[in-house]
């Protein structure tokens, strides 16, 4: 008698010899098995999914895709099921990976331990960048933040050594370069918990800043929830050169669609212009991008982005690129939501600032724009570096205007200093000579860190409150956010201009145009500064300083000391009561601009980003108080006395009274640390009610079970006074799409209503009612235990 699988067999060998030589079977794209990094063994790029995806999503909507539209849609959990509305829907995504930094990375790693998991899904780094504090220079700064942050971390190294996720020591570099360096790749998708995670659109994957909360949501094999972006198109015409470089394209661009414009969108820059742009050029636009409130920006596949793979070790990776091109940039006829069009070969460079990164000036402008505003002329300090400039072209360029200077007998007028983005840009520069150029004119290499850029400067010139100038290369320049100085006037421009103003000491300086005088006495000008877009000899990758994890994790005991003043466990957020909230006190209305900075400040508090009840101290103490505009120091509706934000809303808190928080536009721009949600939730509060949110701010509330609402109409933000007590109506019936109720009682016993909007979905909902994300999430392991 015949096996019936046997017999099956047979039959399908028959009709295989039938049809040999009359078809051919067509290979797949995921036939081929390509790593998702050197550095990871088992994780491959699935372009299948997204060919598989993207099958499915053109036969719903009938329509050429942009290049986001496709990483996007390629990337999502159901394509047959899933709503797709640019503006509308929240997507439910897969991403390929999860990168977090030592600072957000604390209580990310805090949450995914109390969801009881034992391994990340997806592969996960961690990266040792923020805690690194520049004082005197970069060996002594880096090896008295190891002895400082010693327990910070072996917490993350025994963490992500006992959950299977990379970790990058301190000294290894920024966080954003590393990723470029070792784990971007084009058609990607990535979440990490920074602002500027989309610095690695410069390879074409999309990558966006998130909270601590999202990461433990994709690490635990949860899908990540993203609105569905709008899509704004860059078209780049001519050709970059002389004194213009990619720096000045983003700071031309923030010019125009100001600090939140970019707000629930991708950009997406294309055109022939791109060819003139290096990989690390590109990625510099997409880190700064985060300055526009963008969700995140790319760029199409290109030949830069495959030297840059080559250079970096990887050419099997841009060899599978090339064969997935026809996914790896937009449909012709592709529609887009903004049009935004620039000529590279007539940009000036530009220099932004101070207080605000959208003050966008021509450098032709600017000496006549700094004299108008009475911006201090003398500059104190330049600085060149961080995530967004530290590539070797920059570095190389750089140096070439600091040898110029040089051989006509000029040191530095200003303080100088540079911040290498990894250790082996560090090491490469080192033995190209780069460094010797800036150590020769008086510059200072500082550790391979974030430093001045996050507020990590031991700063001494300048006493806090004297008004004053410094130039960066940063991508971020709120008030304060450097130096801790209020009165410190930052600006933003290319590393080029920042090190050619350095030599004359004041804003007025235009390189392009102006001369200087050499130790000879002989006027001379700066020549076009030049320099290679990729090491000749190739990177030194210098001190090997990555831990992967160990084969044996079940022996890692995580470090943890139950008394320590830098490191908490956390403790769950109690649910929704179910009760209208009824005359509850304002704790602030904040006038103007209010950043995550305002909200937690960074600099000497990020010591204790691992501790909620310890940082939960910084909570609004930059914001400005409408009531007096005067920063902490907000009147307690219980005393009737006037004390610091925090105090004020720990003793509210310790009454069993919950508070709210009224806000202006764009409430939240800035860093994506969602410990401007945990401390407002620590501290007793219900929710924060503004006139507009940033993206990743108003999903951290939700997230940590807040309510983040906005005045139906803006104007109502005037409407309320400091003093008024407030109730939310229409809580019991909360749904997506309908409106909520602020009732005002005012001061003289009369009331006013006024309607609220919000953006919660059903599972966010859910979140609210559950206390917050993490609550929801372990519930629903504990019903399938």
């Amino acid at each position: 008698m015949l096996n019936p699988s046997s017999r099956s067999a047979d039959i399908m060998r028959g009709l295989q010899r039938l049809t040999a030589g009359m078809s051919t079977v067509v290979p797949r794209i995921g036939d081929t098995k390509v790593s998702m990094s050197l550095l990871e063994k088992g994780a491959y790029i699935n372009y299948q999914r997204i060919e598989d995806n993207l099958a499915v999503v053109r036969q719903r909507l009938n329509r050429p895709l942009t290049l986001s539209e496709k990483i996007l849609y390629g990337h999502l959990d159901d394509p047959h099921g899933q709503d797709i509305e640019r503006g509308v829907s929240y997507l439910k995504l897969r991403p390929d990976r999860v990168a977090c930094q030592d600072a957000t990375a604390q209580m990310a790693l805090l949450q995914f331990m109390s969801a009881g998991m034992d391994t990340a899904a997806v592969p996960t780094t961690v990266h040792c960048d923020h805690l690194i504090e520049a004082q005197v220079g970069g060996v002594k700064d880096l090896a008295r933040a190891i002895e400082i942050n010693k327990e910070v971390y072996d917490f993350l190294a025994t963490a992500t050594a006992k959950y299977g996720l990379g970790f990058w020591k301190p000294g290894s570099g920024i966080i954003h370069q590393i990723l470029l360096e070792n784990y971007a790749f084009p058609g990607g998708l990535m979440i990490g918990t920074d602002s500027h995670t989309p610095n690695a659109g410069g390879l074409g994957m999309i990558a966006c800043g998130v909270g601590g909360a999202d990461a433990v949501d994709v690490m635990a094999n949860i899908p990540w929830e993203l609105k569905c972006p709008k899509v704004i198109g860059v078209n780049l015409t001519g050709k970059i050169g002389g004194w213009t470089t990619p720096k000045d394209v983003i700071l031309k661009v923030a010019g125009i669609l100001t600090v939140k414009g970019g707000t629930g969108a991708i950009v997406e820059y294309k055109g022939p212009g791109v060819e003139s742009l290096s990989c690390t050029g590109m990625a510099t636009i997409c880190n700064m991008g985060a300055e526009i409130g963008a969700t995140t920006s790319l760029f199409p596949w290109n030949n830069r982005m495959a030297d840059y793979l080559n250079a970096t070790k990887r050419p099997e990776i841009a060899k599978y690129a090339e064969s997935f091109k026809h996914n790896l940039a937009a449909d012709q006829d592709a529609e887009y939501d903004n049009h935004i069009e620039i000529n590279l070969s007539e940009l000036e460079p530009h220099i932004n600032g101070p207080f605000t990164p959208d003050l966008a000036t021509p450098i032709s402008k600017f000496a006549e724009e700094a004299k108008k505003n009475g911006w201090p002329e003398e500059l104190k300090v330049a600085l060149i570096g961080s995530c967004t400039n530290s590539s070797y072209e920059d570095m190389s360029r750089s140096a070439s205007i600091a040898k110029e200077a040089a051989s006509h007998g000029l040191d530095v007028k200003s303080k100088f200093t540079i911040t290498p983005g990894s250790e082996q840009v560090r090491a490469t520069i080192e033995r190209d000579g780069q460094i010797g150029a800036f150590e020769n004119v008086g510059g200072v290499v500082l550790a391979n860190a974030c430093g001045p850029c996050i507020g990590q400067w031991d700063r001494k010139d300048v006493e806090k409150g004297v008004a004053n100038s410094i130039i960066t290369s940063y991508n971020r320049n709120f008030t304060g956010r450097n130096d801790a100085n209020p009165a410190t006037h930052a600006f933003v421009a290319s590393p080029d201009i920042v090190t050619a103003m350095a030599f004359a000491g004041r804003l007025s300086f235009n390189p392009l145009t102006d001369s200087l005088t050499g130790a000879d006495g002989e006027k001379f000008k700066f020549s076009d500064p030049t320099g290679a877009e990729l090491p000749p000899r190739g990177y030194d990758p210098g001190q090997d300083t990555f831990q992967p994890p160990p084969q044996d994790r079940a022996s890692v005991s995580v470090a943890v000391n139950p008394e320590s003043d830098r490191l908490q466990l956390l403790q769950p957020f109690k649910p929704w009561d179910g009760k209208t909230p009824e005359d509850l006190p304002i704790l602030i209305k904040v006038h103007g601009k209010c950043t995550t900075d305002h909200i937690s400040a960074g600099g000497p508090w990020l010591k204790y980003r691992g501790h909620l009840q310890n940082i939960s101290q910084n909570c609004l103490i930059g914001a400005i108080n409408s009531e007096n505009l005067e920063a902490n120091k907000v009147k307690n509706q219980i005393t009737g006395q006037f004390a610091g934000v925090p105090q004020v809303a720990a003793e509210y808190r310790d009454n069993g009274i919950k508070w709210v928080v009224i806000g202006d536009h764009n409430y939240g721009e800035g860093s994506s640390r969602e410990h401007a949600a945990l401390e407002p939730r620590y501290l007793g509060g219900l929710a924060i009610i503004v006139r507009s949110f940033a993206r990743i701010h108003e999903t951290n509330l939700k997230k940590q079970g807040m309510l983040a609402l906005t005045f139906a109409d803006p104007a109502d933000y005037d409407k309320v006074s400091p003093s008024d007590k407030v109730s939310i109506l229409g809580l019991e019936s909360f749904a997506p799409g309908k409106n909520l109720t602020l009732r005002l009682r005012k001061e003289d016993g009369s009331s006013e209503d006024i309607s609220l909007a919000h953006s919660f979905n059903e599972g966010q909902i859910e979140w609210f009612k559950a206390g917050s994300a993490l609550n929801l999430m372990a519930a629903k392991a504990k019903a399938r235990a």
